[in-house]
């Protein structure tokens, strides 16, 4: 599990297993603590294994769940504190549309927290954005700050890698998609569905109108009856000429068995994508020019888990991101930090406690 180059020491104050956003947080905040950290992962990085590669993600203010409303101050604070200290831009602010049946029930939660002024009708919508093309009896919300990411102490744990042995009085685990089977030796039976998504990108019809220097917004689209899960859009970024448009779902799979999936296979949520170029986004072509996959891993009701091991309070535990994790990772990474030092969580710790699954805990081996 460790990267190349094996460490030179055996001990440390904490481990963390899996080399993702949020574990690479969690070690971050540990290190601002002082704190000897060893941070273990079985690929070799950079790698498109997990959930945490690509170029970008959504981030946005705008959240019908209060619990990650909250968060989302914090989070803007210390993705800008790590832009400093690494002296790199990590955020495009484009703003952001949300787009959907008056009255879908997402919409409205967000609309809560949000002014009369971030209400667009339409009129406003194609003058500010003529190539999304929203149709009859939808609305739309403006996040202004919406934009790209460029993406208690106890008993000593030993942990046994390919690179060697550790030990440290703590233990942080974010494996992604892998974490059910890092978990399982230590009797937790977790209810995480990994997902293989399709990451499609849309040649533009007419050069660089999508792009950069287009007034293109990231965009999420809800509550349509073909598409239950919600779409979500980037502007030409990584690719030029090319936009980001992809589904918030997609197929179950083992981590292990995502790239030997056949070239031929069906794939219904790609098709789904071309229906809604066709009739949103009319300005890209409806057949994806780029394809690629990543992974999701999701919670039965979409919330992260963020907690101690209910029987071994060392080992804590940050899993489920349900897609929607990486824009948090900063706040996420301090929450698994403070919980494996012992310390006061800064924010309500309820939304992503263990115990609210029935029956995990299982005999350990």
């Amino acid at each position: 599990m460790a990267a190349p180059g094996q460490p030179h020491r055996a001990s440390y104050d904490a481990i963390v297993i899996g080399a993702g956003i949020q574990g690479s947080f969690a070690a971050y905040h540990l290190v601002q603590r002082l704190r000897n950290t060893l941070l273990l992962e079985q690929f070799v990085l950079p790698h498109s294994r997990g959930s945490s590669h690509g170029q970008s993600r959504i981030t946005r203010s705008a959240y019908p769940q209060a619990h990650y409303a909250r968060m989302m101050p914090d989070s803007f604070r210390l993705w800008q504190r790590l832009e400093a200290e690494a002296g790199t831009k990590l955020y495009r602010r484009t703003g952001l549309v949300l787009l959907g049946p008056a009255g879908e029930p997402e919409l409205e939660g967000c609309r809560r927290g949000m002014g009369p002024g971030d209400v667009l009708d339409a009129a406003t919508l194609a003058r500010r954005f003529p190539g999304l093309r929203p149709h009859t009896g939808e609305v739309a919300l403006w996040d202004g700050s919406g934009g790209v990411l460029l993406a208690d102490p106890g008993a000593v744990v030993t942990v046994t890698t390919s690179a060697g042995v550790y030990r440290a009085p703590r233990l942080v685990i974010t494996a992604g998609s892998w974490t059910s089977t890092v978990v399982a030796p230590l009797g937790l039976r977790l209810p995480l569905q990994p997902l293989r998504i399709d990451v499609c990108y849309w040649r533009e019809k007419e050069a660089g109108s999508h792009g950069a220097g287009a007034p293109t917004p990231c965009f999420m689209v809800k509550g349509l009856p073909w598409a239950p899960h919600g779409i979500y859009g980037l502007p030409a970024l990584e690719y030029p000429g090319l936009v980001k448009v992809c589904y918030h779902y997609g197929s179950p799979t083992d981590p292990e068995e995502r790239d030997r999936v056949p070239p031929d296979a069906p794939r219904p949520h790609v098709t789904l994508l071309s229906s809604f170029i066709s009739r949103y986004l009319p300005g890209l072509e409806p057949q994806p020019a780029v394809l690629e996959t990543c992974l999701y891993t999701n919670t039965p009701d979409g919330d992260f888990i963020l907690d101690r091991h209910p029987k071994y309070s060392n080992i804590v535990i940050g899993a489920g991101f349900s897609g929607h994790g990486f824009k948090l990772a900063p706040v996420v990474g301090q929450l698994l930090c403070e919980l494996s030092l012992g310390e006061e969580p800064s924010h309500s710790m309820a939304p992503f406690a263990i115990s609210r699954f029935p029956g995990v805990l299982q005999a350990a081996l």
